[in-house]
């Protein structure tokens, strides 16, 4: 019974895959789809962007990892992409079945190549860059320890008869997790700007400038299951969302956290991550468990709707990825091109995406709807 339920499951994903590559070309302006090695559990793009001189592309950069069978070797990786530029030929209508790309440009394809390897004790958790200097590389081990990489120390290739050697070891955790954030205001550490969440259903958040006191400054009640992660607003430092276990998102102001600003509710799974837009203050992303990434516009709520509309989702939902037929593991918004992203699952896959311009527009398109 159970392998028939299975068998179900991986049917209804395949079909729900072949609708959306058959969509595809209507509800992007590029998807490029690239198989990686081995999976990666993170992943981040750099800030630097490159423009060759007569090119229609860019070159940005990834950081990626690995988790790899127990006798192969892990490592922190950074992908190499090239981006069409904006004013590029892109033939937009057409899907490469072979490849599983939309929107590829001229003759030209959309590479990702890895141009750095650095050995890694274990799979890499998360990997996260310092953002003062793009060169330092913060990583979380299955161990517990927090690894801390200067990239331009290491080759681009690893030396085969070295072992993963941080640039530091930081021992303050015991268990397996992840990197929440840094800082991006401030060059010098903040202790006092410390933020400590809680597994469990309650979101804590302390003020360690306060010594004498060791009582939460502020704690809120946010969702009825465990909250699985956080993302403060770049724009508004008492802005915050939660994302939990119960399938929902929670909007709150940290000046008033009796009731929290709006629920976000359309995933059918437990909430893995969140992240606001760099390009713009009301738009977030939110990952879960099953297999969607969905952009939200904050500018939206409240927006009237027809009956048909209503069926996909609130006014405030403005897109939702549906190119992977795993897990997402990760996913990060490209500082450099608005709206594109780049998200990566469990069964290896690493897709670049940006949506349609009519999409986020809402512009009128001759489109056919989703089947």
């Amino acid at each position: 019974m159970a392998d028939e339920t299975l068998i179900a499951q991986e049917k209804n994903i395949n079909e729900e895959y072949k609708i959306w590559k058959k969509n595809s070309p209507f509800l992007y302006d590029l998807v490029v789809t690239h198989a990686l090695m081995w999976p990666t559990l993170t992943v981040q793009w750099l800030p630097d962007i490159e423009k060759p001189e007569g090119k229609e592309y860019s070159i940005q950069r990834m950081i990626v990892g690995t988790h790899t069978s127990e006798d192969v070797q892990n490592h922190l990786q950074i992908v190499q992409v090239q981006l069409p530029s904006e004013d590029a030929n892109l033939n937009l209508k057409k899907f490469d079945d072979e490849k599983e790309e939309a929107g590829g440009f001229g003759a030209s394809e959309c590479k990702i190549n890895i141009v750095q390897k650095i050995k890694h004790d274990g799979e890499v958790n998360r990997a996260r860059y310092m953002p003062q200097n793009a060169n330092i590389i913060a990583t979380k081990t299955i161990m517990g320890p927090v690894y801390i990489f200067d990239r331009t120390r290491h080759p681009s290739t690893p030396n085969n008869e070295l072992g993963c050697i941080p640039e530091l070891k930081l021992l303050g955790h015991q268990k397996e997790g992840d990197i929440k954030s840094a800082s991006q205001e401030k060059k010098e550490l903040q202790p006092f700007r410390v933020f400590r969440g809680h597994t469990a259903w309650v979101e804590v958040k302390w003020d360690t400038r306060n010594t004498s006191h060791t009582v939460p400054s502020h704690a809120i009640d946010a969702h009825k299951a465990e909250v699985n992660c956080v993302s403060f607003s770049p724009a508004n430092e008492n802005i915050l969302l939660t994302g939990s276990a119960d399938k929902t998102v929670a909007l709150w102001d940290l000046r008033n956290t009796k009731n929290k600003l709006h629920t976000f509710d359309s995933h059918q799974d437990e909430i893995l991550q969140l992240s606001w837009s760099p390009h713009n203050e009301t738009v977030f992303a939110s990952s879960s468990g099953d297999r969607r990434l969905n952009i939200w516009d904050l500018s939206r709520i409240g927006e009237e709707q027809t009956p048909e509309d209503a069926e996909d989702g609130p006014p405030e939902l403005l897109f939702v990825h549906g190119g992977h037929t795993n897990k997402i593991s990760d996913f990060s918004w490209n500082q450099n091109e608005p709206w594109v992203l780049c998200s990566v699952a469990e069964d290896n896959i690493c897709q670049v995406w940006q949506m349609a311009k009519h999409i986020y527009n809402n512009e009128e398109t001759d489109a056919p709807e989703l089947e």
